[in-house]
């Protein structure tokens, strides 16, 4: 026997590849699936924007309307106006965005509608406002009314 050789436990050359490839492998997939995950997360997130504005272009108008004893549309220049004793409040339409004061809602909208006693009207006093956004934006609808005051059947 030989006794000044001794066998050193290790791997063989063969195994270290297997090892390489599998874990090359792993580490592949994982990035595949952090990648999917990061794409919903960016979904959820403009979806999450986009209710989050629509919401506060809704809660503004119906504050408005309930604040406010008179309410105009100028189908001309797609602005409505609010006005009370004290003040004066005007949104302004444009393609892609709403205008309020120093208030801007990034809200595409699709129809507006707006009404008086039930009935549409394009110009004039109103009382109810129906929008609907676009089908980019989820083909949603604000309606906001306010119950009339002495004041706008005698004015008509």
């Amino acid at each position: 026997m030989n006794k000044g050789s001794k066998k050193i436990p290790a791997f063989t050359l063969s195994e270290m590849l297997m090892v390489l490839l599998l874990t090359s492998i792993v580490v592949g997939l994982a990035f595949s699936v952090l990648r999917l995950v990061q794409l919903q997360m960016h979904g959820i997130t403009g979806s999450y924007e986009r209710n989050t504005e629509l919401n506060l272009m809704k809660q503004s108008l119906w504050i408005d309307f309930n604040q406010f004893d008179g309410v105009w549309f100028n189908g001309l220049k797609e602005e409505l106006v609010f006005i009370n004793e004290a003040r004066e409040i005007k949104y302004q339409f444009k393609d892609g965005y709403v205008v309020k004061e120093l208030d801007t809602f990034f809200v595409e909208l699709a129809v507006r509608k707006t009404f008086f006693n039930g009935e549409a009207k394009g110009n004039g006093e109103i009382d109810a406002l129906d929008l609907y956004t676009s089908e980019q934006e989820g083909s949603k609808r604000i309606f906001v009314f306010k119950k009339n005051s002495a004041t706008s059947y005698l004015n008509q």
